[in-house]
């Protein structure tokens, strides 16, 4: 039976790796050991971060609308609150983007609430 050089196979995945940690600093980009615990821990920072950036974005929403309901006399909760009330559905991302570039279907969105 033939003898077996695995060499090649682990030139592949090391390679495969070192291409994703281009840029990094120093051993973190061209020591394979290194290399794989930082991307290790930048790919752990990527998904948690991907979680958080939603969380943020809601919070920008939020602030938008805020500011769009005060012009109208409304406090955030009562804005809310009265669309629900009026079964008007959307989302905070969508009130957001009325509130920045719609001011006149924001300001009837505001009427609806306050009925």
């Amino acid at each position: 039976m033939s003898r077996v050089k695995r060499g090649l196979v682990t030139k592949k995945r090391h390679k495969k790796l070192l291409k994703q940690t281009k840029g990094y600093w120093g051993q973190r980009s061209n020591i394979f050991k290194r290399a794989k615990e930082t991307l290790m821990r930048a790919m752990a920072y990527a998904f948690k971060g991907r979680k958080l950036r939603k969380r943020d974005m809601r919070s920008l929403f939020i602030t938008r609308i805020n500011a769009g309901a005060e012009k109208h006399g409304l406090s955030y909760n009562a804005f809310i609150s009265g669309l629900k009330r009026a079964d008007v559905q959307l989302n905070r991302k969508m009130l957001s983007q009325i509130a920045i570039f719609d001011a006149d279907v924001f300001a009837s969105l505001a009427t609806i609430a306050k009925g």
